[in-house]
């Protein structure tokens, strides 16, 4: 991690989780440092495992991060996290990504979403719909898709741009704007 919380290690939830390589993350928060800044930003953290990428966001100015896990166990694990990082702006979210967005609730800046490889295009699209027709976005959102390098762009809803897809080893990130 870099940032305030720079050096710290997270704990990661004991399985199910495939959390963002070290490599990956540097090369994301480099480049959204680059272009959008995250100072006072209000950063959604979907699929959150460890929450590795919303404690980095707040690590480097984000002003809050809400993770959603559905797995009870990773949330346990999201929550200690947050105790022994002592970063502000903190909400976990037990429940599904998908229960999440389908509620209409405070608008975000920056969306990450990393679910599990196994997640089929079809729900992350119904995720992404739903994050847009609840007003889940703010104007000039940034939502950062992480899949494996061998699936297709994630199919993103009206009113959302595709901007990039940069590949990391297997790993692909896409990035739209609301």
């Amino acid at each position: 991690m870099a940032g305030s919380a720079g050096g710290r290690r997270l704990k990661v939830p004991p399985k199910g989780t495939r959390p963002t390589s070290d490599r990956v993350r540097e090369a994301l928060f480099s480049s959204l440092e680059a272009v959008v800044g995250l100072d006072g930003l209000r950063v959604l953290d979907l699929y959150a495992g460890s929450g590795a990428l919303g404690f980095e966001a707040l690590s480097r100015g984000a002003a809050s991060a809400t993770f959603v896990e559905s797995d009870r166990r990773a949330a346990d694990v999201l929550k200690g996290n947050a105790r022994e990082l002592g970063l502000s702006g903190v909400t976990v979210v037990n429940r599904t990504a998908e229960a999440f967005c389908a509620t209409p609730g405070e608008a975000f800046d920056l969306v990450f979403a990393d679910p599990p490889y196994a997640v089929k295009d079809a729900a992350i699209g119904s995720v992404l719909t739903a994050l847009v027709s609840n007003e889940r976005v703010a104007a000039g959102t940034v939502l950062i898709v992480e899949r494996d390098a061998r699936s297709a762009e994630p199919p993103w809803p009206d009113g959302v741009e595709p901007l990039r897809a940069k590949r990391y080893g297997d790993t692909t990130l896409y990035w739209a704007q609301a």
